[in-house]
Parts: structure tokens; C-alpha cells; sequence
């Protein structure tokens, strides 16, 4: 009998985004981009806090503009820290300006962040078959490797934790659960 992974509730937003994009391989640098945001902001929150601010993020972001994000100024940080539609956080939103314009530098020096990031498991995802959310890492080696990698470029908010989440968000990790239809 197949069951779903039971992290997302009875919450409709979160079963849909486990339904229809966690763990799903992804190629593409706006959700890259999405992601490394959302993350970030997430950091020390709910990802359900997070998950109902996505469409205060795309409006806020420029719909994930990462040229334009890397444009804006401190005059853009203190509008942010009044738009109730994202964390209202200077850090967070600071770190995602400084992503912005090291998401453009590795785009030059990679052609593409996918291609940056999936270098790092040769283009393969990693199905972890885990029978239980108790089995299921908060970090591994391969996230250790990428945030020490992304901070040496220059990235804030990209401990870890964050990067074991951004992995599973855009299916670089497959964490659903061994008996989950949408594995």
C-alpha cells in the first residue's frame, strides 16, 4: 500500500507542494534562484511560515529576477522591511540582494547555477530510502561541501541545514519516504 510522506499535515499548500515539486528534479535557474531565497529566509522558521509568504516573495523579488535583485539598494531593504507580504528581516533580505550578485557570478563562471549545484552528485539524484521522517538527515556531506563552496563565493545564508532543504526542494535529494506515491 503506497502512503504519502506525512510532513505536510493536513495543510492543502503544503500537500500540494510536496505533491507537485518537493524532490522533483529541477533544471531551472529561476526556481534555483526561488530556492535559495525562500531557504535562506526560512532559516530558523517553518517552512509553512515561508510556504504561504511565496507569492509576497515573487512580488517582492521581481519574480525571481536575480539581475534586478542584485540592483537593488538600501532604499529597496527598507521598503522590504515594510512589505508584510515576506520576513521582515534586514539580514534576510540583505543576504538575498548579496545572493543575487554571487548567483550572477557563478552563472558566468558555470554557464548555469544547475550546472554548478548538480556538479556536485555528476547530474544524479540521490533517492534516499528512508521508511521514516526520523531517518531523514537535516545535513549530509554533499550539503557540508556546498555551503562551505558558497560561502567561500561569497553567499550568506547557506549553512547546512539550508542547503540539505534547497537539495531536497529541487530534487537534487529525493527524501519522499519508500512507500510515498510521489516518490
Amino acid at each position: 500500500m503506497m502512503t504519502d510522506c506525512n510532513w505536510p499535515g493536513n495543510d492543502e499548500l503544503m500537500k500540494k507542494y510536496h505533491d507537485e515539486e518537493w524532490g522533483k528534479p529541477n533544471h531551472s535557474d529561476k526556481v534555483h534562484f526561488e530556492f535559495l531565497i525562500l531557504e535562506g529566509a526560512q532559516a530558523g522558521l517553518s517552512w509553512k511560515t515561508i510556504l504561504y509568504r511565496r507569492k509576497g516573495y515573487k512580488k517582492a523579488f521581481y519574480n525571481y529576477d536575480w539581475g534586478r535583485v542584485a540592483r537593488m539598494t538600501e532604499g529597496d531593504v527598507e521598503q522590504l522591511l515594510n512589505d508584510p507580504g515576506i520576513i521582515r528581516n534586514r539580514l534576510k533580505i540583505r543576504s538575498a540582494i548579496n545572493n543575487a550578485k554571487r548567483f550572477v557570478g557563478v552563472r558566468e563562471e558555470f554557464g548555469s547555477f544547475d550546472n554548478y549545484l548538480w556538479s556536485f552528485t555528476d547530474g544524479k539524484v540521490i533517492n534516499n530510502m528512508s521508511k521514516s521522517l526520523k531517518e531523514l538527515p537535516a545535513t549530509t556531506g554533499l550539503s557540508d561541501k556546498i555551503s562551505k563552496d558558497l560561502k567561500k563565493r561569497g553567499f550568506s545564508f547557506v549553512g547546512s541545514i539550508v542547503i540539505y532543504a534547497h537539495l531536497q526542494a529541487v530534487g537534487i535529494v529525493n527524501d519522499h519516504l519508500v512507500g510515498c506515491s510521489h516518490k
